[in-house]
């Protein structure tokens, strides 16, 4: 192989990476290493291809089975190590609140990455309707994310339909992105275990339960597991502006990414945390109180930060709304709509993530709102969408 401008990525680990399979070569580095690290293109440029600057050419002609090898080295190297300083900043763009280069599909399906389950935990009590596992994985600092994105996982086996492999699901990411043990190698994903009651056999069907939730709530620590992405930027943070109200809605598992931006905000000391002035105000909806996820964290939050943090839970099977029906997550929502909106139109970001059934009834209700504030309710929901307000990830 002759290589052209070696161009190194934009994110520290796979600097790091392909800067130790130069080293392990002892080649010379195409440009300086301050326009090294600036450079958002990574990867290598093959001879035939046209440089990105004609004035900043390096050719090296290398044997191609030499970086091959060194590249595993660098792949296998250790991750990155952790901030001694206690703070979580290693992992932090600069500025902190700057997504231009956040981490997007890193790894694709005919390519996935294989990392390595560390940890499965049921987290739901025994009257919980159907169960939902905590799952932590090791990416060993390789696959990188940020909190709002997704993980594709390529469960093994074949679809029976077609006798093709099986296809990525994805899942939001529950961590933030240096991971719950903090050192930016690992992920964590709030799975529920997906089965169909058959009413013929009264007993679920195993031929019809969900086949990628059912393997990692039944893998084991050291199991391995195929992974794609990260993807996704619809639920961001806005970061920039650390006033902004964050008003988040989930049904379910759709609580994955929201737990991910409340360590950052409340339980890592990331920049992002130490600067924001904002509400962070949760709304969760579940069958029961033994079906609620992560309450403890919720409540200790709550008790170390009441002024920045809110939570608020629909019941459905123990609670009943203003009509005497159930309480849907919908119907909490509506009990502050006029606060709501309020917050909306100072600049709050609302976020809604989980069954798709819980939108109709929240936006009829900021309609209703609006309707009598004389305010026409699609300009007014074009308006938000256009400042980037609203965040939608619903199935």
């Amino acid at each position: 192989w002759r290589v052209t401008s070696i161009h190194l990525g934009q994110r520290r680990t796979e600097r790091l990476m392909l800067a130790a399979a130069v080293a392990v070569l002892g080649l010379q580095a195409p440009l300086p290493v301050s326009r090294v690290a600036q450079s958002r293109l990574g990867g290598v440029r093959m001879a035939s291809d046209e440089p990105w600057f004609e004035d900043c050419v390096s050719t090296t002609s290398i044997d191609k089975s030499a970086f091959e090898a060194a590249y595993a080295t660098a792949m296998n190297a250790p991750a990155p190590a952790a901030s001694t300083s206690g703070k979580q900043d290693f992992l932090e763009a600069s500025p902190f609140w700057d997504q231009s280069n956040i981490p997007i599909n890193t790894y694709k399906n005919k390519a996935p990455f294989t990392g390595k389950i560390i940890s499965v935990k049921r987290i739901v009590g025994a009257a919980a309707t159907g169960e939902t596992c905590d799952i932590v994985m090791s990416h060993g600092g390789k696959m990188p994310y940020w909190e709002g994105q997704s993980y594709g996982v390529i469960p093994p086996g074949t679809n029976p339909k077609n006798g093709k492999p099986n296809s990525v699901r994805l899942y939001s990411i529950a961590s933030s992105r240096y991971g719950d043990d903090m050192t930016g190698t690992t992920t964590t994903l709030c799975v529920r275990r997906a089965t169909y009651w058959c009413p013929e056999l009264k007993a679920d069907d195993p031929a019809k339960k969900g086949v990628c939730s059912n393997f990692l709530c039944d893998s084991k620590p050291g199991d391995e597991v195929k992974l794609t992405g990260p993807s996704g930027k619809v639920m961001l943070i806005p970061e920039q502006d650390a006033t902004a109200d964050l008003i988040m809605v989930a049904t379910g598992t759709g609580i994955a990414p929201y737990r991910s931006f409340i360590r950052r905000l409340f339980v890592e000391k990331t920049p992002y945390g130490e600067v924001y002035k904002g509400l962070a105000w949760l709304f969760l909806g579940v069958a029961n109180k033994d079906a609620l996820l992560y309450d403890d964290e919720w409540q200790s939050v709550l008790k170390s930060y009441p002024k920045n943090f809110r939570v608020d839970y629909a019941l459905s099977r123990e609670q009943t709304n203003k009509d005497g029906g159930k309480m849907y997550i919908q119907d909490k929502v509506a009990e502050y709509s006029d606060e709501i909106f309020t917050r909306m139109d100072n600049g709050a970001h609302m976020y809604f993530c989980g069954l798709k059934g819980m939108m109709p009834g929240i936006t009829e209700m900021l309609e209703g709102v609006s309707k009598a504030k004389g305010i026409v309710w699609e300009d007014k929901l074009k308006e938000w969408k256009s400042k980037g307000q609203w965040h939608v990830e619903v199935y």
